[in-house]
């Protein structure tokens, strides 16, 4: 493991017209289950689907259907549990949360309110080199999504699309460790890297794979550490919750202009209403969407339709046997087995994708080179280009080649480029590019030292010039490299320049 400082939360301090103020920020992330089926019936969950396509008799809530558990969410969500080291709890239960809304057939979502199938656990949130964030995670627990209400096809009409009805999703919900939008967005991403590479949820937030309902307050500076003290929730302010962020940058900005409502409101003072708030993304402000006083009363009660789910400890154990290398264990081993920086191994972990691409390039070559190549390179032309590791036109094996031709010295690093470029833009084998392409290397001495007499017979004057300033023997050297294409090894041409001019 990396020797990771687990700093304590530092607090966005935000200045008010009277008063400086802290923030406070929880989460509850939704994670839809990567699953082929739904949670209680075996509907596909296939994202794009016409509308009301993926929809079974279970989904719609017709008379007598009865829900079935798709054992493999439970596997999937006890996953999740394991990779954020936290408590699978062998007994859980499933309860009702009941309201009424056309896109929820049955008028109530099976979740599980009182007994989760996971409690406690944690993440480390990178904040710098060297430097984490520990977020407590209280709980995660399974629950069924609703469908969506289609607002903006018809002015006189809603339209309801069911397909995501009954879909799995795993809400995981942290404690008030966050004290700053950054930390929160950085968290969020941190939580959707892990599930990732679990390969639990596929961390889509376009598609509304990954959301997350943000809570915001504010306090004083002092109160938090009272909280900590007492755990009195009293001290951190009345919190308002933000509804189905699917945005890092929209997470960010939300929280920021809330806590300076929050602020107004206190220092002109007024009190702050526990609500649930959306986000406006083309004003940049949140609005009220409902008050505590006109929240549903869910009524929550065990699902009469469902047993307690039992699970055994030796299942437990072979799904916690069967996990991968996760991210920060394999930004460990990046660091050592490749001898990169901190920060190298960071970009190339950041995503599942990204760190198999750059293995497969690297297996048995020089692995700060290849992790040069596919970050500055490859990295950097696929985001100009806005595509991701998945689309990249030149494959591992064909940039593992680019490598291996430069460590044989067939070609310098600037040929290399010129390879990279042909591969990337056509597909072709970088070794056969350099074959019929006549691009390799000049490595016979007896060629390159015929090129250097030949510069330094034209230019009598400039050679009098380094042989007084050796600094200037690099002009020959580029000289030798341009009269040669390019080819010529540049190690070899700065020894026989050096050498001829007696230097």
């Amino acid at each position: 493991m990396l020797d990771l400082t687990h700093e304590p939360p530092k607090p966005k301090v935000i200045q008010g017209a009277k008063h400086d103020w802290e923030l406070v920020i929880g989460l509850e992330v939704h994670a839809q289950v990567a699953s082929q089926a739904k949670l209680f019936s075996g509907a596909s969950t296939r994202f794009g689907a016409e509308p009301n396509a993926n929809v079974s008799f279970v989904d719609a809530a017709m008379p007598g259907m009865l829900p079935v558990i798709n054992e493999f969410c439970v596997a999937q969500a006890v996953r999740t549990g394991l990779g954020l080291k936290a408590e699978i709890n062998l007994r859980s239960a499933f309860d009702r949360k009941n309201y009424f809304y056309p896109d929820l057939p049955q008028g109530y979502q099976i979740s599980q309110l009182y007994a989760p199938i996971v409690g406690e656990g944690e993440v480390l949130v990178d904040m710098g080199p060297g430097i984490a964030r520990r977020v407590r995670i209280e709980r995660i627990h399974l629950e069924q999504d609703a469908g969506k209400s289609i607002h903006d096809m018809d002015p006189n009409n809603t339209f309801v699309d069911l397909n995501r009805t009954g879909v799995a999703l795993m809400e995981i919900v942290s404690r008030p460790d966050l004290r700053g939008p950054e930390e929160a967005a950085a968290y969020v991403g941190k939580l959707r890297q892990i599930m990732r590479y679990l390969g639990t949820c596929d961390g889509n937030m376009q598609n509304g794979n990954l959301r997350a309902d943000v809570n915001v307050s504010v306090c004083r500076p002092g109160d938090y550490e009272r909280y900590q003290e007492t755990q009195d929730f009293s001290h951190l302010g009345t919190r308002c919750e933000i509804k189905n962020m699917n945005s890092m940058r929209f997470i960010q900005q939300a929280i920021d202009y809330e806590a300076r409502r929050q602020i107004r409101i206190l220092e002109d003072g007024g009190s702050i209403e526990q609500e649930t708030r959306l986000y406006d993304v083309d004003k940049g402000e949140t609005r009220s969407m409902r008050s505590k006083e006109e929240a549903h009363d869910y009524r929550y009660f065990p699902d009469p339709d469902l047993l307690p789910l039992e699970i055994e400890q030796a299942w437990v154990n072979d799904i916690a046997t069967s996990l991968p290398e996760l991210p920060d264990e394999k930004k460990a081993r990046f660091v050592t087995e490749y001898g990169m920086t901190e920060y190298d191994a960071g970009v190339l972990t950041a995503d599942v994708d990204n760190a198999a691409y750059f293995e497969e390039a690297a297996a048995g070559r020089d692995g700060k080179l290849a992790a040069n190549w596919v970050i500055n390179e490859l990295f950097g032309r696929l985001k100009k280009e806005g595509h991701d590791i998945g689309e990249s036109p030149i494959s591992a094996a064909h940039l593992g080649q680019i490598i291996d031709l430069i460590g044989k010295g067939d070609i310098s690093g600037k040929i290399a480029k010129d390879v990279f470029e042909i591969a990337y833009t056509t597909g072709r084998a970088p070794a056969e590019i350099v074959e019929t392409e006549g691009m390799r290397q000049v490595t016979d001495t007896g060629a390159i030292e015929a090129a250097v007499d030949e510069v330094i017979a034209a230019n009598p004057a400039q050679v009098e010039k380094a042989r007084a300033n050796p600094k200037l023997a690099g002009w020959f050297v580029g000289q030798v490299m341009k009269a040669t294409g390019g080819k010529a090894n540049p190690k070899a041409v700065n020894e026989i320049v050096t050498g001829k001019l007696g230097l």
